[in-house]
Formats: structure tokens, sequence, C-alpha cells
């Protein structure tokens, strides 16, 4: 029945969002083009408002009877209010932090809160007074995290799909009907928008469809692995790999250049990839690829032992930093590794001439 759900608000969102494209035009909520983007003319970019006006469809159509249902409705309508406005009058920042608050809140309110999690050598980290900051936090950054990405066509709700899929692959695994039955109507609503926003796009989903993709998978992230062990916390952030690592070198790169954290720059890991000589498509299916490698890594390492996860932690880390360093998603001259390493490739090739 979950999937009959997911082609009902496939369906409902290829037919919503060519409505949604006149809306935009007629209201004149466009994408104009400028020197860090990709596309040469004016696109309409309210698409988020079809992918939740399609999501809206899926929730009546399930009949979900949940505590945590209406808290996700009210939240992710403030997130979509604030994510049109931004998208008719380019908003500041703190005035998108404050919807953001706002509808982290809610959801706090509603239960979607990290109070502990369960060591893996035994014992509990129970977070107190610490548990509201950090779920903000959780809350605030993934939404954010996906907005950082939505750069070239489809990417971001590309990646938000792959993901999608891999959260209700492990709430299948845990028996968490909730989880999946909202994940695949979410997930159904954005494939159908991804019909018209893959390259080449005629619509993009804008901070409505960000924020709202965003928002989405951190509760949901957090709700699916609330309260549990330490490496099942650890899961929705590996699934989320991409959005949370392109993020962390965003931050590392401005307080690096001592720029503020707020700053636009032309760094992002799509900017990179274009800038490394891949096409526009190219770059899109290359961070797919990616994402679905992070989403096998979260599988994986939800069935290895606990040295087996502490194992592939390390090598996740090490090859992020390795990509980052290749690209320059820091900076050309940040390169702490490829620097150790190239010495002794030197010396490793001096000897085999001797």
């Amino acid at each position: 029945m979950e999937f009959l759900y997911l082609i009902i608000c496939f369906v409902a969102s290829i037919l919503i969002t060519p409505i949604v494209k006149k809306l935009a035009i007629k209201w004149n909520v466009t994408d104009q083009p400028n020197y860090r983007k990709v596309h040469q003319k004016a696109m309409p970019r309210l698409g988020g408002l079809a992918i939740y006006i399609s999501f809206i469809v899926g929730l009546i159509i399930t009949h979900e009877d949940s505590p945590y249902l209406w808290p996700i409705i009210i939240g992710s309508l403030i997130i979509v209010i604030t994510g049109i406005l931004d998208d008719k009058y380019d908003l500041p920042p703190r005035y998108k932090l404050i919807g953001q608050l706002l509808a982290a809140f809610v959801a706090i309110r509603g239960g979607f809160d990290l109070e502990f999690i369960n060591l893996p050598f035994g014992g509990q980290l129970e977070f107190g007074y610490l548990t509201i900051p950090l779920t903000i936090l959780w809350i605030v950054g993934m939404t954010n995290a996906i907005n950082f990405i939505d750069g070239l066509d489809g990417l971001a709700a590309g990646v938000s799909a792959i993901a999608l899929i891999t959260l209700s692959t492990m709430a299948f695994i845990q028996g968490d009907l909730f989880v999946i039955t909202i994940s695949l109507v979410l997930l159904g609503s954005t494939l159908g928008f991804l019909v018209y926003n893959f390259f080449p796009a005629k619509i993009f989903m804008g901070d409505s469809g960000a924020l709202f993709l965003g928002y989405m998978i951190a509760v949901l992230s957090l709700l699916g692995f609330k309260n549990v062990t330490f490496v099942s916390f650890v899961i929705p952030i590996i699934i989320l790999g991409v959005p949370i690592s392109d993020t962390f070198f965003a931050i590392i790169r401005r307080l690096v250049n001592r720029k503020p954290l707020a700053s636009a720059d032309q760094l992002h890991l799509h900017h990179r990839l274009i800038s490394s000589g891949f096409s526009h498509r190219q770059t899109v299916l290359i961070i797919y690829g990616i994402s679905i490698m992070f989403s096998l890594a979260a599988v994986i390492f939800s069935m290895a032992t606990v040295w087996g996860s502490l194992l592939i932690i390390a090598i996740l880390l090490l090859v992020i930093e390795l990509f980052a360093e290749l690209i320059g998603l820091v900076g050309k001259n940040y390169r702490p590794i490829l620097k150790i390493m190239r010495p002794r490739a030197n010396n490793s090739r001096y000897n085999d001439r001797l």
C-alpha cells in the first residue's frame, strides 16, 4: 500500500508542477542569472510549492494517525512559507533563520528531540540541557545543507530522493511504518518534480523546495533514529554525507579565508566539479553516485560490528578529505594529506631509480 502512495504522489507532482510553474512566471518568482549561477536565463523557482502540495495530497490519502503528523505539517508549512517569501523577495539570512528556528521549535514540541544515545561499549550519554540546542542545530543544519547543494538542475532533488530511499529502507529494517509512509510520500512528490527539474530544468525548486526537503529529511531521520545507539545515530549523518560534507567544508573555507559564514562563493562541490572540466549533467550524475555510495555505506554500517563501524567511519572520513583536497573544496593550497603523501611518493620514485 505504501508504494501506491508513492505512485499517487508522483503523478500528483507531475500534474501540479506545470501549474506552479505558470504561477511562478505570473507572480515573477524567478531566479535571475548572475556570476555564481550556471543558468543563462531567468527561471521560475517556486517548485517547492509543487512538492509540498503533492506531499499534503499524499498525507490526506494515507489517513495517518500519529502524534508526529501535525508537528510535521505545521513545521513544514512554516518552512515552505519562509522559502516562498525568500524566493519572491530574497529575504536577509536572519529572517530565513527565524523561520527555520520556528519550524524547529514546532518539531521539538511535537516530540522530535534527541534526549540520549546508548554508547557502543556500554552506558548511556544523556544530553540533558543540551537536548534542545542539539536538536535545533541538527534540524537547522540539515535544512540549510540541502539548500547549499541546490546549485545545478536536479541536484538537490536527486540527492534528497536518494536520501529518502535510504531512510525508508532503514525504517523498513526497523519496522517503523510511519517513517516508511512519510518518506515514500515525500519521495513520490520529489521524483515527480524531478521530471521537470533534471537537466535541462524547466523549473527550479527554489528555497521553498530546498528548505522543505532539508527540514523533512532532518525530522524524519531524527524520528527514525532517536534515542538509540551511537551507531544508529551516525547512520543519518552518513546518509546525508554529500550535503553535510559540502556544508562542513564551506564553513572551514570561510573561516580560513576570514569571510562571513553566510557569504556566497563558487567553491561548493558542484562548482568545483564543473571547474574541473565536467559538464552540467556529468557533475549531477557524479554527485548522485557519491550520494549512493554514502547510502550503501550507511546500510553496511548498520549491519557491522562496533569495530567494523568505526573502520567504515575512518575510511569515509579519509575518502572525503582526499576528495575535498583533490578538487579544492577549501582552497587550492589546502592539501594537508596530499602534501604528506607527495614526499613519500617522490622518495619511492627516487628509490626505484636507484
